[in-house]
């Protein structure tokens, strides 16, 4: 599957769009988030870029991440519905709709504009390098997800 290319300006524009679609009242249409809990636990692929706040996987716990994680987020099939998420990603406290609306917003913006150059060959948090192609299908796949899950 293609996924949009969030380093492209019109292509972010567009998933922007979808995520301004969204309302503190919007209902999932599986899972069990709620909508600023799903902003936030997107927000999290951009803290684990972004930010020292998740501790890097190390050992044999990073080498099983690579081994079976890695090819279900960067390849090119879609997540399931209510696939198991990593334990940073889990969201156990109240989120403000209009905050993580905002910081994503901010993140997806900052990435287009660091631009491909920027993510090839840049390590990431658990996987290792990854080529700009796997950083774009990472983040592009992911939201894609969460927002096809609130029906935008």
């Amino acid at each position: 599957m293609a996924w949009k290319n969030l380093f492209d300006e019109k292509e972010v524009q567009e998933t922007i769009d979808r995520i301004k679609n969204l309302t503190p009242k919007t209902q999932p249409l599986w899972g069990k988030m709620n909508v600023a809990e799903m902003l936030a636990h997107c927000n999290v692929t951009y803290e684990l870029v972004y930010t020292d706040k998740h501790p890097k996987p190390k050992g044999l716990k990073k080498f099983l991440i690579k081994l079976f994680a890695k090819k279900i987020v960067v390849g090119p099939k879609p997540y399931r519905k209510n696939i198991r998420t990593a334990p940073e990603f889990l969201i156990t406290d109240e989120r403000n709709f209009e905050t993580e609306r905002k910081r994503l917003i901010a993140h997806i913006e900052r990435t287009q504009k660091l631009g491909p150059e920027h993510f090839n060959s840049k390590d990431s948090h658990a996987f290792g390098p990854l080529t700009d192609k796997e950083w774009n299908t990472l983040f592009s796949k992911h939201l894609d997800h969460h927002l096809r899950q609130f029906g935008v």
